[in-house]
C-alpha cells in the first residue's frame, strides 16, 4: 500500500484524566473515529496533500488509518506543550519521496516547533539527495539554500501548542494522515459518502 492522499491536522485536550484528553486531542484534529497506526517519516512520491475537511470526509469510523503523530501533555500549570508535524517535498516529486518529520517540546511556541520540524524534514531530504549544507546556519538561511538547489521544492508544517491547567491533563497533537487507497474515489463513480 502506497499512500496517493494525505492531510494535516492539529488538535488540543483539556481533562482531568490523561487518556481522556489525547481523546479529546483527537477530537479536536478530527481523527477520533479511526484506528490510528503511527508510521515513520516518509512523503511517498507523488502523494497529494489535500485539505483537512476533504481528507476526514475520505475516512470511515472505526477503519485502521496510518499516521505521522507527533503527542506532547502536561498537567503542570502554566507549561507550554507543542506538537509539530514538518513536510519537505522534493522537486520531481511524482518519482521521488519527500519527509515528514515529527517533534514534541516543551517551552517552545508554534513558530519555534514550526520552524524546527520544518528543519528537520528538509535536512533529512537533503541527505538523501546529496545537497550539502551546514547544520549550525539558521534554519531561514539553510532553507534559501535547500530551496535554491531547485531539489527540495517546499516544506511547511502544522503545529499545535497549548498552555497547561492546574489539576487538569492538556495535550497536544499535529497528525499527517494518510487516507487508505480504497477509500480514494474513481473519477468514474460518484464521491464515498461517509458512514
Amino acid at each position: 500500500m502506497v499512500p496517493t492522499h494525505m492531510f494535516l491536522t492539529r488538535g488540543v485536550g483539556v481533562h482531568r484524566e490523561k487518556l481522556a484528553s489525547f481523546e479529546e486531542a483527537l477530537r479536536s484534529a478530527g481523527v477520533a473515529y479511526c484506528n490510528l497506526v503511527c508510521v515513520s517519516s516518509i512523503l511517498p512520491p507523488n502523494c497529494k496533500i489535500i485539505p483537512r475537511k476533504r481528507g476526514e470526509e475520505l475516512l470511515n469510523p472505526g477503519e485502521i488509518t496510518y499516521c505521522v503523530m507527533a503527542r506532547c501533555e502536561t498537567n503542570e500549570h502554566n507549561r507550554l506543550v507543542s506538537s509539530s508535524i514538518g513536510v519537505a517535498i522534493p522537486e520531481g516529486r511524482h518519482k521521488a519521496y519527500g519527509y515528514l518529520s515529527e517533534h514534541h517540546a516543551y517551552g517552545e511556541t508554534d513558530e519555534e516547533a514550526g520552524e524546527y520540524t520544518e528543519d528537520l524534514a528538509a535536512q533529512m531530504l537533503a541527505t538523501t539527495l546529496g545537497i550539502k549544507f551546514d547544520p549550525d546556519v539558521a534554519w531561514k538561511e539553510r532553507e534559501q539554500v535547500f530551496k535554491m538547489g531547485g531539489k527540495i521544492v517546499r516544506t511547511q508544517n502544522i503545529t499545535q501548542s497549548a498552555i497547561g491547567k492546574s489539576n487538569l491533563w492538556t495535550t497536544v497533537v499535529a497528525l499527517a494522515v494518510f487516507i487508505p487507497l480504497e477509500n480514494i474515489p474513481n473519477p468514474d463513480r460518484s464521491p464515498r459518502k461517509k458512514k
